[in-house]
């Protein structure tokens, strides 16, 4: 079993930066890939960011390159996604996500809206 806590959602004024964590507990996490995902209002959920747990390897989104950043801490269990220069387009519930072989767990999800 594997949770992923992520704090309440966030306003920001476009242009500005936010940090998202989640704190994952309940297992070891050798071989797994932690990602950022998010859902806009009327659209699928969609793939931001992810890192390899032990390696450290980093995936992004085109439409985010450049602007975030994903990290993760180990001895706190605890992945982060450093968001620069946000927009009105980045407004979204973000997910934390925590996948190998086999298991998939989210988290519950977190609010993020730009305004412009």
């Amino acid at each position: 079993q594997v949770q992923l806590v992520e704090p309440g959602g966030r306003l920001v004024q476009a242009g500005g930066s936010l940090s998202l964590s989640c704190a994952a507990s309940g297992r070891t996490f050798s071989r797994t890939t932690m990602g950022w995902y998010r859902q806009a209002p009327g659209k699928e959920r969609e793939f931001v960011a992810s890192i390899s747990w032990s390696a450290g390897s980093t995936y992004y989104a085109d439409s985010v390159k450049g602007r975030f950043t994903i990290s993760r801490d180990i001895v706190q269990k605890t992945v982060y996604l450093q968001m620069n220069s946000l927009k009105p387009e980045d407004t979204a519930v973000y997910y934390c996500n925590a996948h190998r072989s086999d298991f998939d767990y989210w988290g519950q999800g977190t609010q993020v809206t730009v305004s412009s």
